[in-house]
């Protein structure tokens, strides 16, 4: 559903569920010239708060060092940022670069 919404936002889905010895990488996009990798959360309710709650200052370091590694097959790194995508029901919300 996530990689979907991202397709029809002109983002072009190129790994899904990437493993590395950090994690998993839900999705890894391209977006134009960036590279884009994506955190995935699904909630049937919001008793927990929304998709910021859900992703922890942990959870956002495991993603970025094993973005770091994805990265490190390249040559000359892409310019690249962190999303997440939050999906309620058939509601989807879209946080980009939420890395910052």
């Amino acid at each position: 559903m996530a990689a979907q919404f991202l397709s029809a936002h002109g983002l072009r889905v190129i790994a899904r569920n990437w493993y590395c010895r950090h994690g998993e990488i839900d999705l890894i996009a391209q977006d134009g010239d960036s590279l884009v990798f994506v955190e995935v959360k699904q909630r049937t309710g919001n008793a927990f708060g929304g998709v910021q709650q859900s992703i922890s200052a942990s959870k956002l370091g495991k993603i970025r060092q094993a973005a770091e590694l994805y990265l490190s097959q390249f040559t000359h790194s892409p310019f690249c940022r962190i999303d997440a995508v939050y999906i309620q029901g058939s509601k989807i919300e879209w946080l980009k670069n939420i890395s910052h």
